[in-house]
């Protein structure tokens, strides 16, 4: 009896033993090459994932699941960032997002012009440019745009700046008014809310109407209330042919007087003539990063 005993409360330690050495997950990724975004070599490993999850990674790791994966010969990697995406209308017909999703995007991030905030005038215009997509646009803030998004269901992470021009439109519709200091002070209050429904920061697209009308003076008092909330300016610059050396010392500029982080969203040169401004450019940019503005 007592010989019976001891081989029951051995075969608990064992099977407590097993069970802690073996733990259970509900997805395995097993031998795949993982990178992990910092531009490392790829390291040769396992993923667990439980509840939604990385659990741990490493070679060779103990454990079940009831889906394991076999990526030998494959690279697995975190999921990619779109940072500028365009999305903001497709994600309210069809959230999957399948043509990004299927690529490995996992985070979208909405930029140049944002969704909200909107004047009722832009809501109705929005409605009229519609088109064949049919959507009820029964959102006025970028917060309750996300929170739509979230309510129709949508495949991928969603960030979004909130958009100067929207800010803009939101006073002056498509015309070439400036504000004045009450105009920006609520300009400035626009931008906090933003900031603070989650917006990244403040970005703008000067190439375009009505940002184009947008002085440079505008720009950087909105661009200090959002890096007065932590976020970061990120710029379609006036110009990128003749004068794309003036525009990136703009958006230089700006970021300096924000006191935040800049993005140049298109490093590019446009025509011929242009193609060789790429090093003065991006001595530019050098010379503000020695100095200590953060802009890339």
């Amino acid at each position: 009896m007592r010989h019976g005993l001891w081989l029951f409360l051995w075969a608990l330690f064992w099977c407590s033993a097993s069970a802690a050495a073996a733990p259970a997950y509900d997805l395995i990724i097993r031998g795949g090459t993982l990178y992990d975004g910092s531009g490392g070599a790829g390291v040769a490993g396992d993923i667990t994932v439980r509840v939604g999850r990385i659990a741990a990674i490493g070679p060779h790791l103990p454990g079940s699941a009831p889906v394991e994966i076999d990526a030998r010969d494959r690279a697995v990697s975190p999921g990619f960032i779109n940072m500028l995406a365009h999305p903001e209308e497709s994600f309210l017909i069809d959230g999957r997002g399948l043509s990004d999703l299927k690529q490995g995007v996992t985070l979208e991030v909405l930029g140049e012009d944002s969704m909200g905030p909107l004047s009722p005038a832009m809501k109705a215009e929005m409605l009229r440019e519609e088109g064949d997509l049919k959507y009820p646009v029964d959102w006025t803030t970028l917060g309750q745009y996300l929170d739509r998004l979230v309510s129709h269901g949508v495949s991928l992470n969603v960030a979004s700046y909130v958009g100067e021009a929207t800010v803009r439109a939101n006073l002056f519709g498509a015309t070439s008014a400036q504000p004045t200091p009450a105009d920006l002070a609520r300009m400035k209050a626009l931008v906090h809310q933003a900031m603070e429904e989650g917006a990244l920061g403040l970005t703008t697209a000067l190439i375009y109407t009505p940002a184009t009308f947008a002085r440079t003076d505008e720009i950087k008092a909105l661009a200090s209330e959002a890096a007065r909330c932590g976020g970061l300016y990120a710029a379609h610059i006036r110009n990128e042919g003749d004068r794309v050396e003036e525009a990136v010392a703009e958006s230089i500029d700006i970021a300096r007087s924000a006191g935040g982080a800049a993005e140049i969203y298109h490093l590019k040169q446009s025509g011929r003539d242009n193609w060789g401004k790429l090093d003065a450019v991006v001595a530019l940019i050098e010379k503000a990063r020695a100095e200590g503005v953060p802009v890339t």
